[in-house]
C-alpha cells in the first residue's frame, strides 16, 4: 500500500514540476543537436531525487552521506539545467559527491587504490549517462533495466535497503510515462541524468564491495560499449569529446536512419536487462570462466556495435 501512495505523491509532484517549469520557462529549445524538434519542458528528471528523498524520509534517514551527495549532485544539475555554470564548480561537487559516497559504502577503510576507482568510474557513468540522455524515452528504459536488474539480485544477495531501489523505480515509471511518447511532455535534463545515476551506481557499488566480484559492472555494458566507442572516434576526429554532439549509435539510428526512437529506446533497455540476466547466471562460475566471459561480451557487443555504426553513417551519412 505504501508504494502505491508514494507512487501518486510522486505522480502530483511532477505535475507540479511542470507548472513551476513553464512558469519559469525551464525549457529545452530544439537547435542544430538536439533530436527533437518542439520546445518541451526541462528537468522532469527531478522526479528521481523526490523518490529518493521520500526513501530517506520514511526509512527513518537511512543512507545520510550518500543522500547529501546526491543532494549536492542534484542541486549543481538544476542550476546547470537553469544557467551554464562553470566546469570548475560542477567537478568540485561531483568530486565532493562522489566522497560523500565513498564515505557511506566505507570505501575509505579499503586499500587507497579503491577509492581512486571509485572516483574514476563514478564520474565516467555519470557523465555518460548524461550523454547517453539524447532521445525520448532512453534513460528511461535503461535504468529500468539496470534497477530491475538491481532488484533481482537483491532478493538473494542483501546488499542495500531493497526500498531505495524500489522507490526509485516508482520514479523512473512515473517519469516514463510523461518522457516515453513520441511527443514528449519533459526531459530529464542534467539534474534526472546525474540524479538517477548516482542512485544506481550507488546500489551497483555496495553490490560489488558486498559480493567482492566486478563483473556486476556489466549491468552497464550497452552505455559503456556506445559512450566509449563514440568518444574513440571523435578523439580520432579530434573532436572535443566534452561538447554536445548527437553522434552516438542510438542517435544516428533515430536521427538519421529514422528508426523509431521509443523503439531505439526501448532495445537498448531490453538489450542491457537480458544481458544482465546473463551476467547473474555466470556469478556463480569461475573467476576464471567469468572474465572469459566478459571479454567475449565485450568483444561481440563492440563488433556488433561498429560494424551497425559502420553501416549506417555509409548508408544515411556517406
Amino acid at each position: 500500500m505504501i508504494y502505491l501512495v508514494v507512487f501518486i505523491v510522486l505522480f502530483v509532484a511532477e505535475l507540479a514540476y511542470f507548472r513551476v517549469a513553464d512558469r519559469f520557462n525551464i525549457i529545452d529549445k530544439p537547435n542544430e543537436r538536439s533530436s527533437h524538434t518542439a520546445i518541451t519542458l526541462r528537468g522532469g528528471g527531478i522526479i528521481f531525487y523526490l523518490g529518493a528523498l521520500a526513501y530517506f524520509i520514511l526509512s527513518g534517514f537511512q543512507y545520510p552521506y550518500f543522500f547529501l551527495g546526491l543532494t549536492l549532485m542534484t542541486v549543481v544539475s538544476f542550476a546547470d539545467d537553469i544557467m551554464t555554470l562553470s566546469n570548475k564548480i560542477r567537478l568540485l561537487v561531483h568530486l565532493l559527491s562522489v566522497l560523500l559516497m565513498a564515505y557511506e559504502l566505507d570505501v575509505f577503510g579499503m586499500p587507497w587504490y579503491y577509492l581512486v576507482i571509485t572516483f574514476i568510474v563514478v564520474i565516467g557513468v555519470i557523465n555518460a549517462y548524461n550523454f547517453m540522455d539524447g532521445i525520448n524515452g532512453i534513460t528511461a528504459c535503461y535504468s529500468l533495466a539496470v534497477g530491475g536488474l538491481l532488484l533481482l539480485v537483491s532478493h538473494h544477495v542483501d546488499f542495500i535497503d531493497r526500498d531505495l531501489l524500489i522507490y526509485s523505480m516508482l520514479s523512473i515509471l512515473v517519469f516514463a510515462f510523461f518522457n516515453f511518447r513520441a511527443k514528449a511532455k519533459c526531459f530529464a535534463g542534467d539534474v534526472g541524468s546525474v540524479a538517477i545515476a548516482f542512485i544506481l551506481l550507488f546500489a551497483l557499488a555496495a553490490l560489488i564491495i558486498k559480493t567482492q566480484n566486478l563483473i556486476y559492472i556489466l549491468f552497464l555494458v550497452v552505455y559503456g560499449v556506445d559512450t566509449v566507442w563514440t568518444i574513440v572516434r571523435r578523439l580520432s576526429k579530434r573532436e572535443n569529446i566534452f561538447q554536445a554532439h548527437r553522434s552516438h549509435l542510438y542517435q544516428y539510428l533515430g536521427n538519421e536512419a529514422g528508426v523509431n526512437k521509443l523503439v531505439v529506446s526501448f532495445v537498448y533497455g531490453v538489450l542491457q536487462f537480458i544481458i544482465g540476466l546473463l551476467v547473474i547466471r555466470f556469478t556463480d562460475e569461475s573467476v576464471t570462466i567469468q572474465l572469459g566471459f566478459a571479454i567475449g561480451l565485450l568483444l561481440a557487443l563492440s563488433l556488433i556495435y561498429l560494424m551497425l555504426k559502420r553501416y549506417v553513417l555509409k548508408r544515411y551519412i556517406g
